[in-house]
């Protein structure tokens, strides 16, 4: 990857002058295009997010190891099934009928995924479990939700996310910083899935061909 494909991955709320004014997209996009433009869109990027990934490497540039191994298409599939399985508690008890006919032609075969108990047994103390229920009626009491999955996509990212950063911060501490700079800044959500769990799914999709 070079690092212009890098760059064009970073989400463009990343980049920000020192009063935090963000970039306009346009002028990102011309930056990218020059060495010099290169160099300072790195600047203006969170230099404690960029350590790890620029760091030097032998035989390669630091920036290639972990964006190569974990592109943008694959990253997004991970935060999507790590939000399906914590969301597993819920998704699992869920037993109205048009509900689960949704969540099953929604989330295709995350689905399965959810129901899987080798993966992880579902248990959560009562404080998470009442954070998730809301979190579900929440969604389940929108009138469109059977017709728009936005919303649950937006609900599974925001969790998946929290237990990519949660899980890679203590183990893979490239990818937590390259999984933060391909999503807008946000305040991170409480984290509750297994470590041995998140490993299982990660493992699972670093195996797989590259989308």
């Amino acid at each position: 990857m070079s690092l212009h494909a890098l760059l064009a991955d970073v989400h463009p709320a990343w980049y920000a002058d020192r009063s935090g004014h963000v970039f306009d997209e346009a002028l990102i996009a011309r930056a990218r295009d020059s060495a010099l433009g290169r160099r300072l869109l790195v600047r203006a990027m969170p230099q404690d997010l960029l350590d790890g990934l620029l760091a030097p490497r032998p035989g390669e540039p630091g920036w290639v190891a972990t964006p190569r191994r974990w592109p943008r298409a694959r990253v997004r599939a991970l935060v999507r099934d790590l939000g399906v399985l914590a969301y597993a508690p819920l998704i699992r008890a869920e037993v109205r009928r048009e509900p689960v006919r949704w969540l099953r032609a929604t989330l295709g075969n995350s689905y399965l995924l959810a129901l899987d108990r080798t993966v992880w047994d579902g248990r959560v103390d009562a404080a998470t479990r009442a954070r998730l229920s809301a979190d579900w009626e929440t969604l389940l009491a929108n009138p469109a939700f059977l017709s728009d999955p936005a919303p649950l996509s937006d609900l599974l990212d925001r969790q998946g996310l929290a237990e990519l950063q949660a899980w890679a911060a203590r183990r893979n501490r490239a990818l937590a910083d390259w999984s933060r700079l391909l999503h807008p800044p946000a305040a991170p959500r409480p984290a509750h899935v297994p470590e041995k769990a998140v490993l299982v799914v990660a493992s699972h999709h670093e195996d797989r061909d590259a989308d």
